[in-house]
């Protein structure tokens, strides 16, 4: 392993569209739904192929720090970062810059968020690694892109262009990346075969983003440079401009690299995407718990302690945890974010 690779996790998300099991303390990656440990902890399993441990860093957040560090109880409590404001994922990034860069000037460092789910780890640990020996020249930004399955409207793209340099094979220079089309431009990426999905997963060495942040965010080059442990740099964090790192840098960086991945991804981003994991009755209905249906089709029905029986009812999400029951319309799935607003704090 090059000890200049370090792994990066960014874990404070709310996951407002898996309500009411995802709440603000315990968001979609760290509840158990998929499999018996969290997402959160499979994917630092997946970075200890890459890593070892004690190069892995999780940014969270104050409201789950206390959790994240129960969950990840085998990482030493100092590399489970809490952000001291949220202030969105470029200056995440230049967070997570400033621990490595702490460590070693010539670090190289892989972000990645913590909520997607990965079946395959050891060909994504293969391409981790290549893309971290890729950024390691210090030419350009790496990620990866994602095989569409669909013409998806709640993901970004990324346009792959021609190869982009020896030293990397099998990474392409990025024309451009393309925010959340409607479905007919999703399409057409499709027909293309050039589009792949961005899945936020991105890496770099500290130089190369201290030279582009300079150019194109200098608050963010400032901080990561001006970064020492205790007190202090928290307020300088709440200070830096509330943007995503695909705004302030990947969109207009001199060159970013990708390649496809071989591996299965899933951002699980809302109910919906339980059939493809807990599998579907000859109705269509996706179960998990104490389920009874009769008479229903293409329902997604999870039970976390109380029988849920449906009689005659179709095409619905519905969701039990102790303290709220969510019913909706699965055509309605991705809208479950707008009840936050209508929420009392306890149920948020």
């Amino acid at each position: 392993m090059d000890d200049r690779y370090f792994v990066c996790i960014l874990a404070g998300g709310s996951g407002e569209r898996f309500w009411p099991m995802s709440r603000r303390a315990l968001p979609k990656h760290l509840i158990t739904l998929f499999g018996g440990e969290t997402l959160l902890a499979q994917a630092v399993r997946r970075a200890e192929k890459v890593v070892p441990r004690e190069r892995i860093f999780v940014l969270t957040n104050e409201v789950q720090l206390e959790e994240t560090r129960r969950v990840l109880s085998f990482l030493p409590p100092e590399q489970i970062q809490a952000e001291p404001a949220k202030r969105d994922t470029a200056p995440a990034a230049a967070l997570a810059t400033a621990l490595v860069r702490a460590r070693r000037a010539d670090a190289v460092v892989a972000l990645m968020p913590a909520d997607a789910l990965i079946r395959d780890g050891e060909t994504f640990a293969r391409q981790l690694h290549e893309g971290l020996a890729a950024a390691a020249l210090g030419q350009a930004f790496v990620t990866l892109a994602i095989h569409p399955l669909y013409p998806a409207t709640g993901f970004g793209y990324i346009e792959l262009g021609a190869a982009a340099d020896p030293a990397a094979p099998g990474f392409h220079r990025v024309v451009r990346f393309v925010e959340k089309p409607d479905e007919a431009r999703a399409r057409e990426y499709l027909a293309t075969g050039r589009f792949g999905w961005n899945a936020g997963i991105f890496i770099w060495s500290a130089e190369h983003f201290l030279r582009e942040a300079d150019r194109l965010q200098p608050e963010l080059a400032a901080f990561v440079r001006d970064w020492a442990p205790g007190a202090g740099w928290a307020e300088k964090f709440a200070a830096l401009p509330k943007i995503s790192v695909d705004y302030a840098l990947m969109e207009k960086a001199a060159q970013v690299w990708t390649a496809w991945a071989g591996f299965d991804w899933d951002d699980v981003g809302t109910w919906t995407a339980l059939p493809a994991h807990f599998g579907k009755d000859a109705e269509g209905n996706t179960v998990h718990g104490s389920t009874l249906i009769v008479d229903g089709s293409n329902n997604i029905v999870v039970s976390n302690g109380r029988t849920i029986a449906l009689y005659g009812v179709d095409d619905l999400v519905v969701v039990e945890t102790p303290d709220a029951i969510l019913v909706c319309p699965r055509s309605k799935a991705q809208e479950i974010k707008s009840l936050h607003a209508k929420l009392p704090p306890a149920l948020m």
